[in-house]
């Protein structure tokens, strides 16, 4: 038998469906990965995935469900092809849904290229580090935790909380500062309502963005299985646009934890022993080969920079999804149920936040020399404000000394003018003119964070 015939052979050995799996029983050559054309009785034709195998047995994870497949008259036919994604620029400023096909009433995409959504790991050796700072027009990112081209940097949300407020005015203010170089956004929203994928719509359209974002929306009533190949189609996608055509991609995943909870759903279907709160026990290495995907390689002017969102269940940061994705990113941005409930634009909590990149996109020639700096001597002033306000709720404010109020004001209006910005695009210039007014409500003596040089030169009361 050739392998064509092989490859084109159809199986009539469905054993059992489970959930979004059927079992196909003395199957021969098939691949782990490979796609499997699914032929019902009613003529009806579906696509899945083979998931797992063995000996005699096959498990294919079907996109569109598995209702209407009997175990008698239902054809299976592998491809001998893994998951591919046809992709072209003109992908640009469309709307697709989990797994590539066009949402948005537009014509099919003429591809350019027919690539594995799986992607191809990315030699250590030729990674290039991520150096180069991206301006998201949010002063507590920009000015706190700074965003870097090829980092992944993970928002820890709450339910209820505006991240996908967050996400959109990312989308639509990031750029790259300096040299006009091209910048795309790659937007992937995974098990979201209506109402949540009309706001992304309607925010895309009436700014302008959608021109420059590739949007793979899987909506919550779509296949739990589709929503497993979401993230990797969209990065399949912005791997092509920062490899083949040299663009700089900010990839945006939400939300992980409805992923997660697909995988989670899928690995009880395949009756696998449980991990952690039921997760599956790869699901560190599961999430890994969709992180690990961002970065720069040596040798290429495209980058791939994420930003995954997450919403913790019962705003536990402890909980398997947010405390794996912790292990494998590079920082965090979270979000403050408390600042979100006393009118903070975005709450974004600054205490808890880091970017571990941060120090190698920033300084002279990046942002600004004095950026290490004043983010320093914000973080602690502010740390210590949120100290006396608990301190205050003990013995009240007549207690504390006059040095001590001031701090208590400064995080105050921290929260207020720096935090808070509601739909402003700011710049790096004026992110930093907020932070040196704030510094200004404390004595000078005070900055000890900061070099006398800079405050010679930036300080308010010493500018002529």
């Amino acid at each position: 038998m050739s392998p064509q015939s092989l490859v084109t052979k159809q199986y009539r050995t469905v054993s059992y469906v489970s959930g979004p799996l059927i079992f196909v029983r003395n199957v021969k050559n098939v691949s782990y990965g490979e796609i499997a054309e699914i032929t019902l009785p009613s003529g009806e034709r579906r696509r899945g995935q083979v998931l797992d195998i063995s000996k005699e047995m096959a498990v294919v994870q079907v996109f569109e469900g598995t209702r209407g497949i009997d175990n008698f008259n239902t054809k299976v036919r592998f491809t001998g092809e893994p998951m591919l994604l046809g992709v072209s620029p003109d992908m640009m400023g469309r709307i697709f849904d989990g797994i590539g096909r066009p949402r948005d009433g537009g014509p099919e995409i003429i591809e350019e290229e027919r690539l594995d959504i799986n992607g191809r790991p990315i030699n250590p050796a030729s990674r290039d580090k991520p150096s180069d700072f991206i301006q998201t027009g949010i002063s507590v990112i920009d000015g706190l935790n700074t965003l870097v081209r090829g980092q992944k940097l993970p928002i820890f949300s709450g339910a209820g909380l505006p991240a996908n407020k967050l996400a959109a005015q990312i989308a639509r203010q990031a750029k790259v500062v300096g040299e006009g170089e091209q910048f795309a956004v790659v937007f992937a929203a995974m098990g979201i309502t209506f109402k949540e994928a009309s706001f992304f719509m309607r925010d895309f359209e009436r700014t302008g963005a959608l021109e420059r974002v590739i949007f793979f929306m899987n909506l919550a009533d779509d296949p739990t299985i589709e929503r497993l190949a979401t993230p990797r189609c969209a990065l399949t996608a912005a791997e092509f646009l920062a490899y083949s055509h040299d663009l700089h991609v900010l990839v945006i995943l939400t939300d992980m934890i409805n992923y997660c909870e697909a995988l989670r759903e899928i690995s009880t279907a395949r009756e696998e022993v449980p991990g952690r709160r039921g997760y599956p026990g790869y699901m560190y290495t599961d999430l890994a080969s969709i992180y690990e995907r961002a970065g720069r390689i040596k040798g290429r002017r495209g980058s791939i920079t994420q930003l995954p969102i997450l919403t913790m269940p019962d705003d536990d940061i402890t909980h398997p999804v947010p405390d794996l994705t912790g292990y494998i990113t590079e920082g965090q941005i979270v979000m403050s149920r408390d600042l979100f409930r006393r009118g903070g634009d975005p709450p974004v909590d600054a205490l808890p936040c880091l970017s571990r990149l941060m120090n190698l996109g920033i300084g002279a020639g990046k942002t600004r020399e004095d950026h290490r700096n004043v983010a320093d001597q914000l973080y602690s002033s502010y740390a210590y404000g949120r100290d006396l306000r608990r301190l205050v709720a003990i013995v009240g404010e007549e207690a504390l000394t006059d040095l001590d109020k001031k701090y208590l004001k400064f995080a105050d209006e921290f929260e207020k003018k720096f935090i808070t910005q509601g739909d402003e695009d700011r710049d790096i210039e004026r992110t930093f003119d907020i932070a040196w007014s704030l510094l200004t409500l404390l004595p000078e003596e005070e900055l000890k964070r900061i070099k006398r040089e800079y405050i010679q030169k930036y300080h308010p009361s010493r500018k002529k």
